[in-house]
C-alpha cells in the first residue's frame, strides 16, 4: 500500500496534474477531496469528465465515473471485487477504493487516454430491433457501422505512419537533393540543346524523337494492356473450370438424391426452426424480459447501505430455512404412487435439457458455418482487390510446394555463393591493405631519396602529368563517340521517319473519311443531345415537385416518429410508477410487519418522527441557552477583566525585575571605579 501511494504521489507532482503531495498530506484527503482528485485525473483522460462534482449529485457522479472505467475496461481488485461494494465505496470517497483506482489510471495515461478517444466513436450505439425494421433507420445503421469501419482503418493507418518513423528533416534532405539534381539535370538539358543546335534541321529532328518516345510509350502501355488482358482471360477460365465442376456437382447430388430424402430433410430443418421459434426463443426472451425488469427495478431503487444489506442477508437466511423446512415436509408426505410419475419427469427433463444443449450445438455450428462462409467471401474479395488470384486447387498447392522447393534449392545454391564471395572479398580487402601499406612505405622511401638528391615532388607532378593526360585522353574519345552516336541516331531517325510516312499513308486516307463521317455523327449529336436537354428539363420540372412532396412526407414521418418515441418513453416511465405504487400499496396492506417496515410511507413517518423527537430536544437546548445566556456572558466578561488584570501585574512584575538588575548593575560598575 505505501508503494502504491508513493507511485500516485510521484505521478500526481508531474506535468501535467503538478498537486505537490506528500505522503502525508495526500493520506489526509478527504473524501469529497479524493473524489474531485479522481474526476480531473479522470478528466485528463477525457475532457467531457473535466467537472466540479459539487455541481452534480453523488449518483451522478458515481454512474459518470462508473461508466468511463468500464470504457477503459478497468477491473476492481480482490478486495472490492463486488460491484455494489464498489459503487458504495466510489460513492463515499473510500480510500480503499479510490487507491487502486488512481494507481491504475496514473501508470497508463497515454494508453488510456488514447482509448477512450477512440471509445467516442468506437461504442457502438445499440437500436432496438423494432426500429431496425424501418428501412431508412435500418439505412442509417448500415451507413454508421460503414463508417465506423472506415474510422477503424484510418486510425490503423495514422499510427502506421506515426511509427514509420518519417521525419520533415529527412524529407527537407531528400527535397533540397532532388532539387539539386534538377538543377543540374536542367544545366546539362541546356548544354545538350546549345551543342544540338549546331546541327542542321534539329527542331525537326527533335520532333521526330518526340514522337519516337510516344509511340514507344503507347507500345509499352499496349504490352502491358495485353498482359493484364491475359491474366484477366486466365483468371476467367480458371473461374469458369471451377463453376463447371460445381455445377456437375451439384447435378450430380440432384440426380443421386430422392423425393423422400430431401422430404426427409426439409422435415427436419421445419421441426428445428418450430422447436426455435415455439420453445427456445420464447423462453430466452421470457428470461431476458426477466433480467431486464429485475435490473431496471434494482436502478430505480437508491444506493444501498450496510444495514439494509444486512437486512437483505438475514431475509434470505430466513427464507432459504423455510425452503428447507418445505422440503422436508414434502419428504415426510412422499407417497410411492408417484414414484413411477417422478422418473418420468426425470426422463422428461433430461430429454429436454439434451434436446436444449443439441439445439444450442447446432445453431452455433450453423452460425459458424455462416461467419466462415462470410470469411472466405472477405478473403476471395480482399484478394482481387489485391490482383491475386482465386484459392488453389490440391493439384494447384502442389504443384506450388514443388515450384518452392525448387525455389528454395537454388535460394540455398545463390546463398552458398554468396558466402564464398564475401569470404574472397575479405580476402581482397586484406591483400588491399597489405598492398597499400607496401605502397606508402615505398612512397615514403621514395620521397626520401627524391629529397637527398635535390628534386622533392618529382614523382608527385610526374603523376599528376600522367592523370591529366589520361583524362584528357578519355575525354577525347567519349566527345568521338558522342559525335558518332549522334550521327546513327539522326541517321536511324530518318530511317523510322521515311518509314512512318510509308505506313501512314493508308491510314491518313482513312482518316479523311472517318473524318466527314464525324461530321455527320457530331451534327445528329448536336440534335439529339438537344432533344435529350429538353426532356431532361421536364423530367427535372417533375422530379423537383416530386422531392418536395417526398420531404414534406419524411418531415411528417419524422415527427410522427418523435412522437411515437415520446409516447413510448412516457407509457415505460409510467408502468415503472404504476408498479413502484402497487408495490408500496402491497407492502403498506401486507399484514407482515417486517413488509410494512419497508412501505415509504412507513419510512417517511419513521423519519418524521425522529425529525420531530430532534426537533424537540433543540427546542429545550435552545430554551437553556437562552436562559443561561446573559449569566454566561456576564461570566466571560468577569474571566476576560481577570485575564487583563493578571496581564498587568505580569508586566510591572517583569519592570521591577528589570529596574532591579539596571540598579544592580549600576552598583558594581560604581564599586569598580573605586577600585581602579
Amino acid at each position: 500500500m505505501g508503494d502504491q501511494m508513493q507511485v500516485i504521489v510521484e505521478k500526481l507532482n508531474q506535468e501535467p496534474f503538478r498537486k505537490n503531495y506528500n505522503l502525508i498530506s495526500f493520506d489526509s484527503l478527504e473524501p469529497l477531496q479524493l473524489l474531485q482528485l479522481l474526476s480531473d485525473v479522470l478528466g485528463e483522460i477525457d475532457p467531457k469528465h473535466a467537472v466540479d462534482i459539487r455541481e452534480e449529485l453523488p449518483e451522478q457522479t458515481a454512474k459518470r465515473m462508473l461508466n468511463l472505467l468500464g470504457i477503459l475496461k478497468y477491473k476492481p481488485p480482490g478486495t472490492v471485487s463486488d460491484l455494489s461494494a464498489f459503487r458504495q465505496g466510489l460513492v463515499t470517497g473510500s480510500k480503499a477504493v479510490i487507491h487502486p483506482v488512481l494507481h491504475w489510471l496514473l501508470q497508463r495515461t497515454n494508453e488510456l487516454r488514447t482509448r477512450a478517444y477512440l471509445a467516442r466513436f468506437l461504442v457502438k450505439l445499440e437500436v432496438p430491433a423494432e426500429f431496425l425494421q424501418d428501412d431508412t433507420v435500418a439505412d442509417f445503421n448500415k451507413q454508421y457501422e460503414e463508417l465506423m469501419e472506415a474510422f477503424k482503418n484510418l486510425h490503423k493507418e495514422h499510427e502506421q505512419l506515426k511509427i514509420s518513423g518519417l521525419s520533415t528533416a529527412e524529407i527537407r534532405r531528400d527535397i533540397s537533393a532532388m532539387e539539386e539534381e534538377k538543377d543540374q539535370l536542367a544545366k546539362r538539358v541546356e548544354r545538350l540543346k546549345k551543342r544540338v543546335e549546331t546541327v542542321q534541321n534539329h527542331q525537326r529532328m527533335l520532333e521526330i524523337a518526340r514522337q519516337l518516345r510516344l509511340e514507344k510509350e503507347r507500345e509499352e502501355s499496349l504490352a502491358q494492356q495485353k498482359q493484364e488482358q491475359k491474366s484477366q482471360l486466365f483468371h476467367t477460365e480458371q473461374r469458369l473450370q471451377r463453376a463447371q465442376v460445381q455445377l456437375k456437382e451439384m447435378q450430380h447430388m440432384v440426380a443421386d438424391s430422392k423425393p423422400e430424402s430431401l422430404m426427409k430433410k426439409l422435415e427436419e430443418e421445419i421441426n428445428f426452426n418450430s422447436y426455435l421459434v415455439n420453445e427456445k426463443i420464447p423462453r430466452e426472451m421470457e428470461s431476458k424480459k426477466t433480467s431486464v425488469y429485475f435490473l431496471q427495478k434494482l436502478v430505480a431503487e437508491p444506493a444501498m447501505t450496510q444495514a439494509d444489506l444486512t437486512a437483505l442477508e438475514s431475509e434470505i437466511e430466513e427464507v432459504t430455512a423455510q425452503m428447507n423446512q418445505l422440503i422436508e415436509k414434502r419428504i415426510i408426505t412422499y407417497e410411492p404412487t408417484d414414484s413411477k410419475f417422478s422418473m418420468y419427469r426425470q426422463q422428461a427433463s433430461i430429454i429436454s435439457r439434451k434436446k436444449e444443449a443439441k439445439a444450442e450445438e447446432l445453431q452455433a455450428a450453423k452460425e459458424e458455418m455462416s461467419s466462415l462462409e462470410k470469411q472466405v467471401e472477405q478473403k476471395n474479395s480482399q484478394a482481387h482487390g489485391l490482383g491475386g488470384s482465386e484459392v488453389l486447387t490440391e493439384d494447384e498447392f502442389k504443384q506450388y510446394v514443388s515450384r518452392l522447393r525448387s525455389k528454395n534449392t537454388l535460394y540455398k545454391r545463390r546463398r552458398q555463393e554468396v558466402a564464398e564471395i564475401t569470404a574472397e572479398y575479405g580476402i581482397l580487402q586484406r591483400t588491399e591493405e597489405l598492398l597499400r601499406q607496401r605502397h606508402q612505405a615505398t612512397q615514403q622511401q621514395l620521397q626520401a631519396i627524391e629529397e637527398k638528391k635535390g628534386i622533392s615532388g618529382y614523382s608527385y607532378t610526374q603523376e599528376e602529368l600522367e592523370r591529366v593526360s589520361a583524362v584528357k585522353s578519355e575525354m577525347d574519345e567519349v566527345k568521338g563517340q558522342t559525335l558518332d552516336n549522334m550521327s546513327e541516331m539522326v541517321k536511324k531517325l530518318n530511317a523510322m521517319v521515311a518509314e512512318k510516312k510509308a505506313s501512314l499513308a493508308p491510314v491518313i486516307k482513312e482518316l479523311r473519311q472517318l473524318r466527314q463521317t464525324c461530321q455527320e455523327l457530331t451534327q445528329e449529336c448536336e440534335e439529339k443531345k438537344m432533344q435529350y436537354d429538353s426532356c431532361a428539363a421536364g423530367l427535372e420540372t417533375n422530379r423537383s415537385a416530386l422531392e418536395q412532396e417526398v420531404k414534406g412526407l419524411l418531415e411528417e414521418c419524422a415527427q410522427e416518429e418523435s412522437n411515437y418515441r415520446y409516447i413510448n418513453c412516457m407509457k415505460r416511465s409510467l408502468e415503472v410508477q404504476l408498479q413502484r405504487a402497487k408495490e408500496e400499496m402491497k407492502a403498506y396492506v401486507s399484514p407482515e410487519p417486517q413488509e410494512r417496515r419497508r412501505a415509504v410511507r412507513e419510512q417517511y413517518t419513521r423519519i418524521i418522527l425522529e425529525q420531530e423527537n430532534l426537533g424537540k430536544k433543540l427546542r429545550e437546548k435552545q430554551k437553556v441557552v437562552r436562559e443561561s445566556h446573559g449569566p454566561n456572558m456576564k461570566q466571560m466578561k468577569m474571566w476576560q477583566d481577570f485575564e487583563k488584570l493578571m496581564e498587568c501585574k505580569r508586566e510591572c512584575f517583569l519592570k521591577q525585575q528589570n529596574q532591579a538588575a539596571i540598579g544592580q548593575i549600576i552598583q558594581e560598575g560604581g564599586k569598580d571605579r573605586l577600585v581602579l
